[in-house]
This record gives structure tokens, sequence and C-alpha cells, in this order.
């Protein structure tokens, strides 16, 4: 249902954008131009008119999938829709009136501002108003129960229980519907939860669980004396990726002012926002890493051949390596790289390279210096399953002995992976997994400051290690 949403969505924007645009040049050609009715056959056979019709309603579109308008669209908020239409038509007319209008020849510069002030109004009134139609009717069915969020309650207890009649009777249901609940430890069980809704299991089986029951949300509520593991426990569901997080509030929260909710009407409950970028910069860096990977593998064709012709006449055995690799929300992908060792290197079990490594071919050793062994991996970054930059994916083999020794290794698997990462730049390939743990500190780092400047830092310094060969 939210991807026939999302197109619709899509749709309706495309319609909006065409119909403003008409208007626009209509408004344009009588009133600014002064064109007389019995004209309006020769300017609608104006090529600028028919390219406006074209061109001006996709970027539109483009500007909206980067603003993150056309995800999570059984979540929107009336409010926030308008905020955010207002915002993405301000930044549009602007392009628009610098792109095109700004080239005009008028004669008198009010008439900028007003041919301004006409395509924002029309523009965003036009949007907003269907938008707000398609918005209205989804909440709709949200408050009366035809459309409601897979959530799991963490918590039996007497607290839980509570939480659950109150979002049950809530003047204005807000969509929770529970598929069970996860008690913590050896926590008491209110018998009233064991009727209200099944008991799925054990904190160490979240992720399956979310996963099983396609989640969206999780509810921690907690008696007084299981609160000091809610650290634990928004942890574990920040592991099972991008869930919406609430907790109840004690007293003491209360009190302080801490807690914010989004409806008067709803339960107070503190929200978890476990976003690391806005929408907008996700849109923008998985726009950037396809054509990145576009250009880079079009620019390195040559670089392409070359190595695998002398990889192949070098060392016996594939030009390429596919290996297994845990990726975003800890799914299996396979990444690909340039053979840099002898086949049959794994013989006797995975084994993490060294600087004086015999099973690396000398040519290999090269490549590693460089990261030219990398260099396929755009082909992982354009499929989806990679980004440029993000955390270096791992095998389930060495993944289980670091998360005995540090369990928050699992957070990174919260992002797509990446070719090159802060724990790269920094520390290099690890040879064993005190190394992988000490680079692990630079790429929980990156999380905590995660945006599309700190990506431009991380591949400008890829660049230089590079060029000056410093690979390890």
């Amino acid at each position: 249902m939210e991807r026939r949403l999302s197109i619709l969505y899509i749709l309706c924007d495309w319609l909006s954008a065409t119909i403003a645009w008409m208007c626009f040049f209509v408004f344009r050609k009588s009133v600014i131009e002064n064109y007389a009715l019995s004209q309006f056959g020769s300017f609608a056979s104006d090529a600028n008119f028919w390219y406006g019709i074209v061109v001006v309603p996709l970027c539109w579109i483009v500007l909206y999938f980067m603003q993150g308008t056309y995800r999570r669209v059984l979540h929107k908020s009336r409010l926030k829709e308008l905020q955010q239409t207002a915002l993405a038509s301000l930044i549009g007319v602007i392009v628009l009136f610098f792109a095109i209008i700004l080239d005009d020849e008028i004669r008198n510069y009010k008439n900028y501002y007003i041919s301004f002030l006409f395509l924002f109004v029309v523009h965003f009134g036009l949007t907003y108003m269907i938008r707000l139609a398609i918005t209205s009717n989804t909440v709709h069915k949200v408050h009366s129960r035809r459309i409601g969020f897979p959530t799991i309650m963490i918590g039996g207890g007497k607290v839980a229980y509570k939480t659950f009649l109150e979002l049950e009777h809530q003047e204005t249901y807000s969509g929770e519907r529970f598929v069970g609940y996860v008690n913590v430890g050896d926590g008491f069980t209110d018998p009233n939860m064991r009727l209200a809704m099944p008991e799925l299991g054990s904190i160490a089986e979240l992720r399956e669980l979310v996963d099983k029951h396609n989640v969206e949300e999780v509810i921690i509520a907690l008696d007084d004396n299981s609160r000091e593991q809610i650290g634990v426990l928004v942890q574990a569901a920040n592991e099972c990726g991008n869930l919406t997080i609430r907790i109840t509030p004690d007293a003491r929260d209360l009190i302080i002012g801490s807690v914010k909710v989004n409806s008067i009407f709803h339960s107070p409950l503190i929200t978890i926002n476990n976003r690391l970028m806005d929408e907008w910069q996700y849109s923008v860096k998985r726009m950037f890493d396809i054509l990145a990977s576009l250009f880079a593998m079009l620019l390195l064709t040559p670089v392409y051949l070359i190595t695998a012709l002398i990889i192949k006449l070098t060392s016996k055995g594939p030009i390429f390596y596919a290996q297994e690799r845990i990726g975003y929300r800890g799914k299996p992908f396979k990444m690909h790289k340039f053979r840099s060792m002898y086949v049959d290197a794994e013989a006797n079990g995975p084994a993490l390279a060294s600087d004086n490594d015999p099973r690396i071919t000398p040519f290999g050793r090269f490549m590693r210096k460089v990261r030219l062994d990398e260099i396929p991996q755009f082909y992982n970054v354009l499929k989806g399953t990679m980004s440029i930059v993000g955390p270096r994916p791992e095998r389930q083999f060495y993944i289980d002995q670091i998360v005995a020794r540090s369990p928050e290794y699992l957070l990174l698997q919260r992002v797509k992976p990446g070719i090159t990462s802060w724990g790269q730049v920094k520390y290099g390939y690890a040879e064993n997994v005190d190394e992988m743990l000490e680079r692990m500190r630079y790429d929980l780092l990156y999380l905590e400051n995660m945006t599309l400047a700190t990506d431009v830092k991380i591949m400008l310094y890829t660049v230089l290690i590079i060029l000056q060969g410093r690979g390890k």
C-alpha cells in the first residue's frame, strides 16, 4: 500500500507542476507581455512552453525525492506536509527564477517580483491542496484503524499493560498495531499482557522478530525495577534498522519537561530519533553514489582492462574475487574485488591479511597499497548493496568474534557498508580482531557525525592516501 501511495503522490505532484507551469506561462504572456487573447495560439506553439511542460515537472519531482517527500508516506503529518511543501516550493521557484525567468526581457523590474510571487503561489497552492487531500485521507484511515503499523512492546509488566490500554483507548488512535510483546530478562509479566497480545520471545531474538513481522515501531515500557536496562534495549532496537522507537517516561522526565509529543491527543511517549541524517541528505547521498559509480566505471575502464590483464598474466586464477560480506541490517551480499591473493588462499579457513602475508601476490601487494583492488566495488554501489562512504563490511566469521567482545559493532549495520570509511582512512586494513575493534571506534564516530560534508572529507582523504600510496 505504501508503494502505491508514493506513486500517487508522484503523479499528483507531476500534474500540479505541469498545471502551475501552464498557468504561469499564460500569465506571463497575457499580463506581463500583454498578449491578446487572439494570440494565445501562437505562444502555445512556443518551444519554451513545451520545453517547460516536459522538463520543469521532472525537476520538481527530483527536488521532492531529494527532500524525502516520498518516504514513509503512511506516517505523514499534515502540518509537517505544509512546512515541507512551502520550503520545497520556495527553493524550486528560486531555482527556476534564476535558471529561466531572469533572462526574460521585461519593461519593468517590478514584473520580476510579480512573476516570482505568481509562480510560488500557484505552484504551492496546487501542490499542497492535492497533497492535503491525500494525506488527510491517509490520516483518516489511520484514525479509523484501517491502517496500522506493526508494533512490538518491549516489556510485559504493569507499565507495559497500562501503556497498551492508553494507546488502545486514546481519543485519537495513532496507528500502533501490536503483534506481540518481548519480556526483558526475568521481569514480572502481568497476566493481562498475556491476554492482550502474544509473547513473541526474548530480546536476543528482536532482529528476527522485526524481520518476521515487518515491524515498524518498538515501544519500550518497563517497570521501575527494570528501567536501568533502557540504554541496552534502545541499542538493540537501533541494530534492527530504521525503527520508530518510543519509551514510556517516568515521573522525573515529566517534571523536567523532557517529553515532547506530536499531538496533544496521543499518549506521552518519548520518541527516539534514530535517523542519522535528514531525508534529503540520504537522497543526495544515494544519488551521488549512483552518478559517481557510473562516472568512475566509465572513466576507469582502461584501468579495469589493464589491471585485469596484469592479474591474468602474473598469477593463475580468476581476475575477480567475490566474497560474502554482511551489509545493511545484517543482510549478506557478494562483495567484488580484483583478486590480490593466490588461489585457495583460505583453504585452511578464514584469515586476515598481514603486511608480509605470503598469500598476497606481488601485484596484489601494489593493488592493496593504492586501493586498486577495491574499484570493482563501484558495481556493488550501483546495485545498492554498498555506498561509496560507509563502514567496511566484514564476514560473519569475524563479526561473531567482534560482537562477543563489543556488541556495539552491530550499530554499524544501521547504514550501508562503503568502499572507504573513516576507519579505513585512519587505520587501513585490519590484521586481527583487536585491530578490527580499534578501527570500529572510528566508524562509530562516523555514525555520530554522519553528514554529506563528512563523506566529502573522507573521500578527499582517501584520494590523498591513494596518490601517496600509503594504503595499509
